[in-house]
């Protein structure tokens, strides 16, 4: 099969919007607990470095996209990354592909340090970070509630070499 990765355009909200409620649904993917609207969706993340996967029937199987971890000058070059995918495309070495075309053009826009915060019952997940360069500085213990239960975070995060 064949797949392209290209920018996400907003004739892509709907089918993002659909992956990402399938890791809410998950359980183990996010902190959010309802779909958020797509204005509200398109504010959170920076407006660069923004990537679909889509297979062959030009279908949208993922999507990757960085948050700022702050708003203070000095963090300018340091976001989260969120990168989800269709149930049925998981464990099939896509992500990697979608992760590394992120994590250049994260590199050529200035960021020098990307983070993920990972539940620890998510561990394909964090597995798939290790594999792809980042590396574990700790755990962030019951640093929220989902459904009333606190959770831990596992941080990772991925220093570039390019730019520092």
């Amino acid at each position: 099969m064949n797949y392209e990765i290209r920018e996400m355009l907003p004739q892509d909200e709907s089918r993002v919007m659909e992956i990402f409620q399938q890791g809410i649904d998950s359980g183990i993917a996010t902190f959010d607990t309802e779909l958020p609207n797509v204005e509200v969706w398109n504010t959170s993340f920076i407006n660069d470095c923004r990537w679909v996967l889509e297979d062959e029937t030009n279908t949208v199987i993922g999507w990757c996209a960085l948050k700022p971890v702050s708003k203070r000058e000095c963090f300018r070059g340091v976001a989260e990354v969120s990168i989800y995918f269709d149930k049925n495309f998981t464990g099939k070495g896509l992500g990697s592909l979608l992760l590394k075309k992120l994590i250049v053009d994260s590199e050529n826009h200035g960021f020098w340090t990307l983070q993920s915060n990972i539940f620890p019952e998510n561990e394909a997940s964090i597995k798939f970070h290790l594999k792809n360069g980042f590396r574990n500085v700790g755990i962030r213990e019951k640093v929220g509630q989902l459904h009333g239960k606190w959770m831990d975070l596992v941080m990772l995060e991925r220093r570039s070499s390019n730019i520092l």
